[in-house]
């Protein structure tokens, strides 16, 4: 693992959020589209806000480590006493995704840069 990559924060009303956190980070976002709003906020770190997060499960903020290989990272995790949170998926802009949940329930993000 090579250190958090980003932290996804499930929101209700994007515009309220993205405010939010523009003042809160100082910047504007980088990417700004109906789906998805992200900040970068540093080395190659960034906020993101996601609308459709609650409805996909978070119940709150989810912290993404970027990896080297997704799958032999998920493999080694899932051996471990990990469960699938989340299969890695394409997410576009040459990124994969994927998350575990830990034997308390807590999920761990996984990105990978393609």
């Amino acid at each position: 693992m090579q250190g958090i990559q980003s932290v996804i924060y499930p929101v209700k009303d994007l515009a309220k959020a993205k405010e939010l956190y523009g003042k809160l980070l100082g910047v504007e976002p980088y990417f700004d589209q109906p789906f998805y709003v992200g900040f970068q906020i540093g080395a190659g770190q960034e906020i993101g806000l996601d609308p459709n997060g609650h409805a996909e499960g978070m119940t709150g903020p989810v912290s993404y480590w970027k990896v080297e290989d997704i799958q032999d990272t998920l493999k080694s995790f899932l051996a471990t006493g990990a469960t699938t949170h989340q299969d890695a998926k394409d997410v576009g802009g040459g990124m994969l995704m994927a998350a575990v949940k830990d034997a308390d329930g807590n999920t761990i993000g996984l990105i990978q840069l393609v």
